[in-house]
C-alpha cells in the first residue's frame, strides 16, 4: 500500500505548498504512509486517532487524505466530507494549505473546484464536496458526512463537545464512515481528547487504530530520546535546532516548560507554571540606568487595579544591546494600609516608609494623583512615552482625572487575553532568559512577579494569572504590557494613539 500511496502523490503531482521546501515534490514519511495505509485506506477503520508532536507534518498528513477522499479513494460518490476545527482561523490554515497545494498541481487543478467564500472544495467528477468549518458553524448540524477529520480535539476542555457531537452523530447514514481526531494532547484526563485515547488504549477495538507519539514523562525536557518519541518528523521537517531551542528555554523559564510538554513531547500537562524563576529574576537585578529614559524610546504601561488595591504604572527603555531597563512606580490608598498589608500579608507601609510605595488620601486610589504623579515622573526623568498602555478596565476614570488636571498621555489600549498577552509575555521570556532586564530587584515589583502564574489556552497562547486571591500582580502585568507595547511599535513601524 506504501508504494500505491507514493505511486498516487507522484501522479497528482503534489508538491509542498508553503516553506523552505516550497515548490518540491511532497515526500510523506513512513508513519505518515502507515496512517494513510491502517487509518484510511484499511476499510474497517471506523475511528483513528493520531496523536502527535507540533510542527510534524500534520497539515501535509490531512490534506493529503483530504484530496484522496475528494477523488473517490474509499468515499463514495456524491459524499460530503467534513474538516472540523476549533476556530475560523484553524480552519482557514488547512483549507489555504489545500487551495495552494490544488493550484500548484496541473492535475488537481483541473478536476478539484475551489470555493473560497464557501472553504469548500468539489470534485464534479466524484461529486464529493469538502468543507473546512469551524467549531461555531451551524451549518454543521445539517450535513451527514462520509469523513470528518476533526483538528486539534486537544483544544477542547472538558469531556463533551457539542460541534464534535454534531459531526459524529450525522456520519451515522453512511455504511462505511470514517472519523479522524488528529490532535497534540489535552491538558488533563477529564477532557474529551484524553478519554478517547485512554478508551483506545484499554478496549483495543479493532475498528478504531491509535496513532499515539508521546515522550515518556520520567524523562527530561532536554532528552533527544524524549524529542524523537514525540517527533517521528525530527531532523527532516521538524526542526531538531528549533525544538534544542525551545527546550532549552523551557529549562530556563517555568512558566514555558509546561507548554514545551504539551505541544512538543506531546505529554498531558497542566497548562500553567510560573513566570519566571527567584534565580533567574534575581540575576537580572542590576540597577536601571535613568539615562537610558532621555536616549531611548521608552513605553510605559499602566495596570489601575481595583481602587483599594494597587495600581501600577511601569516604564521600560531597550539600549543598544537590548537591554531592558524597567522602572516601577506603585500607587495605594492611605486610609486602609494597615488593614490590607495584614489582609495580603505584605509590607504595605514598610515599602511606603522606603519609599517604594506612594500612598493617596482616602479609602481609595485617586486616579487624579496617580495622572499627576506620572506627569511628574516624566518631567523630572526627562523621559517621553512613546505610548502608555492600559487595560480597558476602569480607564474611563482615569480619562476624567486626567480631563481634571489637564494632561494628556499617549494612550493606546491593551488587551489582557491570549492572543495579546502571549508575544508580550514571550518577549519578557527571552529578555530574562538572556539577562537583558534590569530592574533594580524592586520589591513591589519581585512580589508581584513572584504571584504571577502563567495559563495557557489550548492552543499555547499564554496570559497572566494570580497564585492566590491576596497575591497582587499589578505591576507584572504592567511590566509585560509594557514589553508588548514595544513589540506592536515594532510590528507596525508606530502607534494609533489616543489623545486624552
Amino acid at each position: 500500500m506504501s508504494k500505491r500511496v507514493l505511486e498516487l502523490i507522484e501522479k497528482l503531482k503534489l508538491r509542498v505548498p508553503e516553506g523552505k521546501l516550497v515548490g518540491k515534490p511532497i515526500q510523506l514519511l513512513p508513519f505518515q504512509l502507515k496512517i494513510i495505509e491502517d487509518a484510511f485506506f484499511n476499510r474497517a477503520t471506523r475511528l483513528a486517532i493520531i496523536s502527535i508532536g507540533r510542527k510534524n507534518g500534520k497539515t501535509a498528513l490531512v490534506a493529503v487524505i483530504a484530496i484522496l477522499a475528494l477523488l473517490g479513494f474509499r468515499i463514495k460518490e456524491n459524499s460530503f466530507l467534513a474538516v472540523g476545527a476549533r476556530s475560523r482561523d484553524q480552519a482557514s490554515i488547512l483549507f489555504t494549505y489545500m487551495q495552494k497545494m490544488i493550484n500548484m498541481s496541473p492535475v488537481l487543478s483541473k478536476v478539484l473546484h475551489i470555493k473560497d467564500a464557501k472553504k469548500e472544495i468539489v470534485c464534479p467528477s466524484t461529486g464529493i464536496h469538502l468543507r473546512c468549518m469551524s467549531a461555531d458553524a451551524i451549518t454543521a448540524f445539517g450535513y451527514s458526512p462520509a469523513l470528518v477529520i476533526h483538528d486539534e480535539l486537544g483544544q477542547v476542555r472538558g469531556p463533551r463537545d457539542a460541534f464534535f457531537d454534531a459531526l459524529e452523530t450525522a456520519t451515522g447514514a453512511h455504511d462505511e464512515p470514517l472519523s479522524i481526531i488528529i490532535s497534540t494532547q489535552a491538558a488533563q484526563d477529564g477532557d474529551l481528547l484524553s478519554t478517547l485515547i485512554d478508551d483506545a488504549q484499554k478496549q483495543r477495538d479493532p475498528a478504531t487504530k491509535l496513532f499515539f507519539y508521546t515522550a515518556d514523562p520520567e524523562l527530561p525536557v532536554t532528552s533527544e530520546k524524549a524529542w524523537k518519541q514525540a517527533n517521528p518528523a525530527l531532523g527532516i521537517f521538524r526542526s531538531l535546532e528549533e525544538l534544542k531551542r525551545q527546550a532549552k528555554k523551557a529549562i530556563a523559564l517555568p512558566s514555558f516548560e509546561s507548554t514545551f510538554r504539551n505541544l512538543y513531547l506531546n505529554q498531558r500537562v497542566e497548562l500553567s507554571a510560573p513566570l519566571v524563576s527567584v534565580n533567574l529574576w534575581r540575576a537580572n537585578g542590576g540597577e536601571p540606568d535613568p539615562d537610558v529614559l532621555l536616549n531611548f524610546p521608552v513605553f510605559g504601561a499602566l495596570d489601575l487595579s481595583a481602587r483599594h488595591d494597587l495600581t501600577a504604572f511601569v516604564m521600560a527603555a531597550f539600549d543598544d544591546n537590548d537591554v531592558a531597563h524597567v522602572f516601577p512606580t506603585f500607587w495605594t490608598p492611605a486610609g486602609t494600609l494597615k488593614e490590607r498589608a495584614s489582609r495580603d500579608r505584605a509590607p504595605y507601609d514598610v515599602w511606603v516608609d522606603e519609599g517604594f510605595l506612594r500612598v493617596t488620601p482616602g479609602n481609595t486610589v485617586s486616579y487624579e494623583h496617580v495622572a499627576r504623579d506620572i506627569q511628574a515622573i516624566l518631567e523630572s526623568s526627562g523621559a517621553e512615552l512613546t505610548s502608555l498602555a492600559y487595560d480597558r478596565w476602569r480607564i474611563d476614570d482615569f480619562r476624567r482625572a486626567c480631563e481634571r488636571s489637564n494632561l494628556e498621555f499617549p494612550l493606546i489600549p491593551y488587551g489582557q487575553g491570549y492572543k495579546d498577552m502571549s508575544p508580550a509575555i514571550e518577549a519578557v521570556e527571552i529578555a530574562l532568559s538572556d539577562k537583558h532586564v534590569m530592574h533594580g530587584n524592586h520589591p513591589i515589583l519581585t512580589w508581584n512577579v513572584a504571584n504571577v502564574f502563567v495559563s495557557s489556552d489550548p492552543a499555547g497562547n499564554r496570559k497572566l494569572n494570580k497564585q492566590k486571591a491576596t497575591g497582587r500582580i499589578d505591576g507584572a502585568q504592567a511590566m509585560v504590557m509594557a514589553f508588548g507595547s514595544r513589540n506592536m511599535a515594532a510590528s507596525v513601524g508606530d502607534f494609533a494613539i489616543t489623545s486624552l
